[in-house]
């Protein structure tokens, strides 16, 4: 009977550890989720961009977070860290806004889910300024980007494009990349929106014009050097298809500043310069596209509106003014050079008080 009481009696203690230890584990387990789950462990009110450059540890991580000025208990992020096992951080392009957890901030990082960059192409560029764009868009530099549009290129050869003809088709648009993709994925992600902008959604009017893809890109890239206006741009295709159509020479000045490789103000013996690219002294088109033009472009290229015109000359407005025959262009370019005259006469007058008036200053 003694026994048997002692036996009750150690099982009574047993059960009283036994539910201590389950209140005691219980406790420091759900004091370890909170701590871990705590959905406003880090705050941000703004979105917050955190590029990391390399694979890099804790430490790291938590000086590029303040030199971010972001607000965390850094032993709480250590601990949840080592609890957790997150000691590296992955290379990326990371958005942040609105309250996280540590555990759901050190594992976006850990695991490399970063965000999509807004990439952005402008129409009108050249190899090189779109290179140096890209490159600083995105995490390759720009010598990068530019080796994709060289002959010895993977993408070009697999293509079968010269370098200029797959520039030509990278289309003036944002689109949404990844920072730390490969260039040639970056290049052949933009070919393949224009493919399917371009190529399928024109097919059937590009088999049915009188030239081919090549060469309407080559006519929309003159087209976007040409025109300011975008409501001008299928005019002035129309007006280079006349010019091609009466075997008349294009003579458009976009092409010899591409010969000439520099944007400035045409001079007379500019227009002279001996280039396969030179329109006043070739007959039809230029070997290839000079630039990159945007979807207005290439659309007012395949489909030209339909008119007599085969002049024009600039306008005060940024536009043009139309022409038929040469002699109507003569009077418009004479209309034209008085406008220049006149507003560098009014520059020099604006020069010449201002020089007066700091004259008359004390010092």
């Amino acid at each position: 009977m003694k026994i048997f009481s002692k036996l009750i009696s150690v099982i009574k203690e047993l059960s009283k550890l036994t539910i201590i230890f389950l209140i005691t584990f219980l406790l420091f387990f759900f004091s370890r989720e909170m701590r871990i789950s705590n959905s406003n462990a880090i705050v941000l009110d703004e979105v917050m961009v955190l590029f990391i450059e390399d694979r890099i540890n804790l430490d790291s991580l938590i000086t590029l977070m303040e030199e971010h000025e972001i607000e965390f208990q850094e032993d709480e992020l250590r601990w949840v860290s080592s609890m957790l096992g997150w000691r590296n951080f992955t290379t990326g392009r990371y958005e942040l806004e609105g309250a996280y957890s540590y555990q759901d901030f050190l594992s976006k990082l850990a695991l490399g889910h970063q965000d999509h960059a807004p990439v952005t192409i402008h129409p009108g560029m050249s190899i090189a300024r779109l290179s140096a764009s890209l490159g600083r868009q995105l995490k390759a530099d720009s010598s990068e980007f530019a080796a994709v549009f060289t002959d010895s290129s993977s993408l070009v050869m697999e293509l079968d494009y010269s370098p200029e003809s797959l520039f030509s088709r990278m289309l003036p648009d944002t689109y949404n990349i990844y920072w730390t993709s490969n260039p040639e994925r970056v290049i052949k992600r933009i070919y393949d929106e224009f493919s399917r902008r371009v190529t399928n959604r024109f097919e059937d009017e590009i088999a049915e014009n009188s030239l081919d893809l090549e060469e309407l890109l080559t006519l929309a890239s003159i087209v976007e050097w040409e025109a300011r206006h975008s409501h001008e741009k299928p005019k002035i295709s129309g007006l280079y298809m006349n010019r091609l159509n009466r075997g008349m020479r294009l003579q458009a000045d976009p092409t010899v500043i591409y010969a000439l490789g520099e944007h400035r103000r045409l001079l007379f013996e500019d227009y002279q310069f001996e280039h396969p690219y030179n329109t006043y002294l070739i007959d039809g088109l230029p070997p290839g596209p000079i630039t990159n033009p945007d979807l207005n472009s290439i659309a007012a290229a395949i489909t030209p509106e339909d008119h007599d015109y085969l002049y024009m000359v600039a306008n005060p407005e940024g536009g043009h003014v139309f022409t038929r025959t040469f002699e109507e262009h003569r009077v418009a370019s004479a209309e034209w050079r008085r406008w220049i005259r006149e507003q560098f006469r009014i520059r020099q007058e604006l020069d010449r008080l201002q020089e007066l008036e700091g004259g008359g200053e004390t010092h």
